[in-house]
């Protein structure tokens, strides 16, 4: 019997570790004073500073039990940091950066802070990172005398707390709820997490992970960084999608034949199908293009003048915001990628060009020497990010990558074909995606849709990176279309470019024959429903 039950146990551990995943909350302790603000870890305890109480606590990590405590140098405590040996400490309202003895409090050292809007610290072993939250700038401080060496935009506009893991920045930001990853030679966004809490304030790193005071919370929250599982989704939305495609031949002549191609929709991380997907009108066929998209055929024929047609599908579906956390050091090689993905997702395509002597060009000197899929992948989003514009007048469309990329206006068609032709030809596999987008309200009308990439970065797979969302100039705003998917899309087509029914477009595809004059009028649309109970808006009696 105690082998059952340790058996048992086993099986219990197991599988709780196999759910953990990044984000994840591995202990909350309850803080010792109302307001707290900084944090730090000194290898085995936590240090936190209080704003009310204006003390400074070092707290057991395992326990949250309060082992000592001494009263701040200032009147405003924020920023807390450990250097391996000493405290170091800002205060917001003296705007002095102290160096602290951490058995007595007393202050070793007392220089001007650099900064009029203080609020965390860290240290990487060198220098001293401050946040300004009003002028939401990242500084770097000499520990000599406080003067700046460096400093960079914040990721967002409200910084509230930093901490360096051997490596890499993290800051959290309060106007976005966030907790972003930074790196310290340039001030890159690399990736975000959102924040547990309401009000995400001092951070700390360590015992591999990361520390996170909440300030409306008064709590202290440990989180999992680290885990092989890095998708999490949020804002589930219970949805219907009903997309029509329109066909209408005035005449006078006829349309001998007409064949229409619908990607429908499959589950996947962002969108989960509550029924199968319903057709208006029944399909010829279910076929199966090249790329492994499912599509439903439609064929007809001998359309006289004044004939419509109007095939479409349905669905219901839960919608989500799909997030995936990116940490660059845990990304494999080109090598590590499986062969017939790199094969299959480096193909050249009428769209991309990729022999063509300035995409070749281009894309050298984009990447230049590196050969790690995930830093190749970031250095093209960013360069489109910095020289392509969103722009759909007076040219574009459906151009192909070298016109768009020499012309520097695009649509979010052409923003995939250029990063699709730029990574492939440096043999980073890498494909597109299309969808209907939910417009602002739940019920809404959708005709013009959107398309991304999504790069296949080891171990993890299918990573999206949406080259449009990086024309921003917030560094945290930019990063968001890297593995990020917002609740507001059904994606109906996962495909690579030029296969016989879609070929280059998505959503849609079709061809037809006439006999005699045939003026013809198509459209395509989708019309949203949110479902459950009806929405009003009733005051409180």
């Amino acid at each position: 019997m105690k082998r059952i039950s340790i058996g048992i146990c086993i099986l219990i551990l197991l599988s709780s570790l196999s759910w953990a995943k990044v984000g994840d909350i591995q202990k909350v302790i309850k803080t010792p004073g109302p307001c707290p603000t900084g944090l730090t870890y000194d290898g085995k305890n936590l240090w936190l500073a209080d704003n009310f109480t204006d003390k400074i606590y070092k707290v057991n990590p395992e326990s949250g039990k309060i082992i000592k405590s001494f009263d701040s140098p200032g009147h405003h405590p924020e920023g807390l940091a450990w250097d391996g040996k000493h405290l170091w400490h800002i205060d917001s309202g003296e705007k002095y950066m102290y160096l602290l003895d951490p058995e007595t409090g007393r202050a070793l050292s007392i220089l001007e802070s650099n900064s009029s809007n203080p609020r965390d610290l860290a240290w990487d072993g060198k220098y001293v990172w401050i946040v300004d939250y009003r002028r939401d700038i990242l500084i770097k401080v000499s520990p000599e005398d406080g003067m700046m060496v460096q400093n960079f935009p914040s990721p967002a506009q409200e910084p509230a707390g930093i901490a360096y893991d051997g490596k890499y920045l993290w800051v959290t930001d309060r106007s976005e709820d966030r907790i972003y990853l930074v790196n310290p030679s340039d001030g890159l966004c690399l990736s975000s997490l959102r924040a547990y809490g309401p009000f995400a304030y001092g951070l700390a790193w360590g015992d591999n992970s990361l520390w996170n005071v909440d300030y409306e919370n008064d709590e202290i929250y440990k989180i999992d960084v680290f885990s092989k599982d890095i998708f999490s989704k949020w804002d589930e939305r219970q949805m219907s999608l009903h997309f029509i495609k329109e066909f209408r031949n005035y005449g006078p002549g006829t349309v001998k034949t007409l064949d229409i191609y619908l990607p429908i929709p499959q589950i996947r991380d962002n969108q989960s199908l509550l029924e199968p997907v319903g057709f208006d009108l029944e399909p010829s066929e279910i076929i199966e293009d090249s790329w492994g998209q499912k599509i439903a055929h439609f064929n007809f024929k001998d359309l006289k003048g004044n004939s419509v047609v109007k095939p479409g599908w349905k669905v219901k579906a839960n919608i989500y915001a799909a997030e995936y956390f990116i940490y660059p050091d845990k990304i494999g090689g080109l090598e590590d990628i499986p062969k017939e993905i790199r094969k299959k997702y480096t193909q050249d395509g009428d769209k991309y060009c990729i022999n063509d002597p300035y995409i070749k060009n281009l894309a050298q000197k984009i990447a230049g020497k590196e050969k790690n899929p995930y830093w190749i992948a970031r250095r093209i989003y960013d360069f489109l990010g910095n020289h392509l514009t969103y722009n759909l007048k007076p040219l574009g469309g459906w151009n192909p990558a070298p016109t768009v990329l020499k012309r520097g206006t695009a649509s979010c068609s052409e923003y995939s074909y250029s990063m699709i032709a730029l990574c492939r030809t440096l043999g980073v596999p890498i494909r597109y995606v299309g969808a209907v987008s939910r417009r602002g309200d739940d019920a809404s009308y959708d005709d013009v849709y959107h398309r991304w990439t999504e790069v296949y970065l080891p171990p993890y797979g299918w990573i999206p990176f949406d080259a449009n969302k990086g024309d921003t100039n917030l560094p945290g705003r930019k990063v968001l279309g890297i593995g990020n998917v917002a609740a507001r899309y059904i994606i109906t087509t996962e495909n690579g470019g030029g296969d016989k029914y879609l070929w280059f477009g998505y959503n849609y595809g079709f061809s037809w024959t006439s006999e005699g004059k045939c003026r013809i009028h198509e459209e395509s649309y989708g019309m949203w429903s949110p479902l459950g109970e009806k929405k009003y808006n009733k005051p409180i009696k």
